[in-house]
């Protein structure tokens, strides 16, 4: 339907400002971002991420006094067994990292926009370690996938893909296509119902809408006090100043504690920061000068789009290309070694493009499509490595959440780094890393189904064009 015409009915939104936010905060809270892949830091920014999480690494996360800490668990690559692993680890050290800092912990479970994740499970496994150490669980959970910087809104508890002045029902877009994570409805109600196989009905999931956002923060502070313990809220969000009202509320709530499961722009908001501007290019460290390094795995449309309008303005621009078929079979190492081999060699004349081939390869079922990726993905990744160990590239772009993920944590090894801020407005975020072979080495976190056709060559233009 039209954007406008979804719109038009809805009360003015309240204009509440991020100073607003930052007054209520409490100086002792830290919000742990659990993100199952790197794209949940694009909308934020002078924050830490870590891609480790020993005790050292939050330790060292939570003295700088940050208001949220992001931790890179890459469960979004993971089956249900490793994925809930993971979070008990993180939660664990958290916690106890937490209570040396005398800091309390808000968890937050960073998952997609377009509802791919591991749900139920991540929030689920939380709360458990969450009462396990604490005594209690957190009394609320919200659900907040919106992300208007990318199109992505929820009115009366349906979630839309807008593109345009078209919004389209997220259950009808290839999104919900997802070979591992997909699903049929939009409502987050029969959503919530059909990931977690009715355990949580239609009915018992509670809509704070946007009729009562926008009625302001005692209104939804009122909502949401009255709610049993257990519930889980599917919250609306057309802009920015949704966000701010549900988050000036819940810093009001002091007596309740809430688990949160959003989309990547919900942080940004409940901590009181500012819609940052685009980073600059005079604002950016480098330390090599080479040509950037542009290393693409998703394989959403979009994606494709953007790789096809990247050529057409730099036609110039060496493009690498790994056969995904050779990378799961007896050929991978020898394709490797070449093809690092002619990164390498190009990059001492400017940009290199490496892309898988287009096509995708899947499995039987859920787990051998995503037994297939992580194949995949570790092949992007050791190609990263070796050409990092030849030719140091003066940047590096990811463009997909796993492989953004493996080629932070595992190619450029980054363990701790500064989100510097994002690269486009409201998306595609930019990493220092701190310390480690990609020191010096600028890194841009672009997701897969964000932006408009020509983002990833506007990127490129800003990290290349000196």
């Amino acid at each position: 339907m039209q954007v406008s015409a979804l719109l038009a009915p809805l009360a003015p939104a309240v204009e509440i400002t991020a100073a607003e936010v930052r007054e209520a905060l409490d100086p002792r809270v830290v919000l742990v971002v659990l993100d199952d892949d790197p794209t949940g830091t694009q909308s934020v920014a002078d924050l830490p991420v870590l891609t480790r999480w020993e005790r050292e690494d939050l330790d060292a996360a939570l003295a700088t006094g940050a208001p949220a800490v992001y931790v890179l668990t890459n469960t979004r690559a993971l089956d249900e067994v490793d994925a809930a692993r993971r979070n008990r680890e993180v939660v664990a050290v958290a916690l106890e990292a937490a209570r040396a800092a005398d800091r309390r912990v808000v968890f937050v479970s960073r998952g997609d926009s377009t509802l791919r994740g591991h749900f139920p499970l991540e929030p689920d496994v939380i709360a458990e370690e969450v009462e396990r150490e604490a005594g209690a669980a957190p009394h609320l959970r919200l659900l907040v996938p919106a992300f208007p910087d990318a199109g992505r809104i929820t009115v009366e508890s349906v979630h839309y893909w807008v593109v345009g002045d078209e919004a389209t029902p997220v259950g009808e877009t290839p999104f919900a296509q997802d070979a591992t994570f997909g699903f049929r409805s939009s409502d987050l109600r029969d959503w919530v119902a059909e990931k977690t196989g009715g355990a949580i009905a239609r009915d018992d999931v509670a809509a704070l809408t946007i009729d009562v956002i926008r009625r302001g923060p005692d209104a939804v502070a009122e909502f949401l006090g009255a709610l049993p313990a257990g519930t889980t809220v599917a919250v609306d969000v057309v802009d920015e100043s949704d966000m701010r009202v549900v988050a000036l509320a819940l810093h009001r709530l002091t007596d309740i504690d809430v688990l949160l499961r959003v989309g990547p722009p919900y942080v940004r908001a409940h901590i009181g920061q500012e819609i940052a501007e685009p980073v600059r290019a005079e604002q950016i460290p480098f330390r090599y000068e080479r040509g950037g390094l542009i290393v693409v795995g998703s394989h959403v449309p979009l994606t494709t789009a953007q790789l096809q309008e990247l050529r057409r303005q730099r036609p110039d621009t060496t493009t690498v290309e790994l056969d995904v078929r050779r990378l799961i079979d007896e050929r991978r190492e020898a394709h490797l070694d070449e093809r690092a081999r002619a990164v390498a060699a190009a990059l001492e004349e400017g940009e290199v493009i490496v892309h898988t081939t287009r096509e995708l390869v899947t499995g039987r079922d859920g787990d051998e499509s995503l037994a297939i990726a992580r194949l995949v993905s570790s092949g992007v990744v050791e190609l990263v490595r070796r050409v990092l160990a030849i030719a140091p590239p003066r940047f590096v772009i990811a463009k997909g959440g796993i492989t953004s993920s493996d080629v932070a944590s595992e190619a450029l090894e980054i363990r701790r780094a500064t989100v510097l801020g994002p690269m486009l407005p409201g998306i595609v975020s930019l990493w220092q890393p701190q310390a480690g072979p990609a020191e010096g080495i600028p890194y841009i976190v672009f997701a897969g189904n964000v932006g408009d056709t020509d983002s990833l060559a506007r990127v490129v233009s800003t990290l290349a064009d000196r």
